[in-house]
């Protein structure tokens, strides 16, 4: 067969998007050529049917033949997992962070319990609002108190509000996060309140199993989950951790025809083969792609260029937040159409003010590298072609540096 449109673009995405980008997203990253190969191979054509019961008196593991590769492929990302997070237990089948999510949801709540997160206008994760998972299951959700001048939450108050609400379930963790939070006192309200305690790590996964930022089961938190492809270097997907026999037999419970069917062989094998290498490079990648945050955020305030929490260090995070109102003021464009701008010289950005470091952090970026970044960057703002530089720099690094 002739090659079609689908194989065309996937060229045309690769010399685009690997070759002439220089991609700041903070929902994205970089994974390794042994990652991506275990994506299209055998893997992603086999299934299973994991059963796990007795049926007419005979115990049946797995319904399908074929399938021992597979389980101890899945084993084996599991026992890594678990070295790599320092947890008692591990399970890799969810197929994102947003299922990482639900199934955690519901191996925690019931119809009619109520729910606690960040709300989205403070950065936290859409689908915790009301009008997404907790009214598909029935729940009741509020906000955490927050604090914008710190770019948190309000501890303080959020323990008085989940004291006073006594949700079954609060979940730390947001879409937009620059610092880790103070665990210790939401531990000790959800105690008196008889509340689990959950932190969605999807954007900052990769930082926690390198060991920066902070540490969620060893301060406090019962069930730890996330995506695998934004500060964590893996393929998309989800991942979720607990030292908890209980927790991880009711995320178990909510797997199999419930939450989760086929697990996508292939994805978990590629999962397995990040986990190893963040076991190897994690910390030295989570060290620097803090050390690039703020480095980045140095050299962009000092060419002027509006970004918010300098007087807290910009980040201890893989994120950036710009200050879009003062964005406006300099450049008379809002957030999405300045992205829009960007985009034009090959500047990978989103529409929500968020600048990232995971993925030139992958290329072998170092503060030493970030003042040309920043040129490049502010060119690129004043809505100058910058093509050919960023195509550049892209060159000397995937020449000279790439960290793999």
């Amino acid at each position: 067969m002739k090659n079609s449109y689908f194989v065309d673009s996937m060229r045309a995405q690769e010399k685009w998007r690997v070759e002439e980008c220089i991609n700041l997203l903070p929902s994205e990253n970089a994974t390794s050529p042994q990652v991506r190969a275990l994506l299209s191979s055998d893997f992603v054509n086999r299934y299973t049917l994991p059963m796990n019961d007795f049926y007419a008196g005979e115990y049946i593991e797995n319904g399908y033949r074929g399938t021992r590769i597979t389980t101890d492929v899945e084993k084996k990302a599991e026992e890594v997992a678990r070295e790599v997070f320092k947890s008692r237990y591990a399970c890799v089948q969810p197929l994102s962070g947003h299922i990482a999510g639900m199934i955690t949801i519901a191996a925690t709540t019931k119809r009619g319990d109520a729910l606690m997160a960040i709300a989205p206008e403070h950065g936290g994760y859409d689908g915790y609002a009301q009008a997404y998972i907790p009214d598909l299951f029935g729940l009741k959700a509020s906000e955490l108190p927050y604090d914008e001048q710190r770019g948190n939450i309000d501890t303080d108050l959020a323990v008085d509000k989940i004291r006073k609400k006594r949700p079954a379930l609060v979940i730390l963790g947001a879409s937009y996060i620059l610092f880790p939070y103070d665990l210790g006192p939401v531990r000790d309200g959800c105690d008196s309140v008889g509340a689990s305690l959950a932190y969605d790590g999807s954007h900052v996964l990769g930082l926690i199993a390198g060991g920066e930022f902070q540490m969620p089961l060893k301060e406090g938190v019962d069930i730890l989950y996330g995506s695998t492809h934004k500060s964590f270097f893996g393929p998309q997907g989800g991942l979720i951790v607990t030292d908890s026999k209980e927790m991880d037999a009711a995320v178990r419970r909510n797997l199999t025809w419930r939450l989760v069917d086929n697990v996508h062989w292939n994805r978990v094998a590629s999962l397995g083969h990040a986990l190893l290498e963040m076991r190897r490079y994690g910390p030295q990648y989570a060290k620097q792609v803090v050390k690039n945050s703020q480095r980045f955020g140095k050299e962009l305030a000092e060419r002027g260029f509006p970004l918010r929490f300098e007087e807290l260090g910009f980040s201890k995070s893989h994120q950036l937040h710009i200050d879009t109102k003062r964005l406006k003021k300099k450049y008379g464009l809002s957030v999405n159409d300045f992205s829009v701008r960007l985009e034009r010289s090959n500047v990978i950005t989103d529409s929500g003010g968020r600048l990232g470091t995971s993925e030139i952090t992958r290329m072998g970026f170092k503060e030493r590298h970030l003042g040309s970044l920043a040129d490049i960057f502010m060119a690129a703002a004043e809505g100058e072609d910058v093509r050919k530089d960023v195509k550049a720099l892209r060159d000397r690094f995937d020449q000279e540096y790439r960290f793999r």
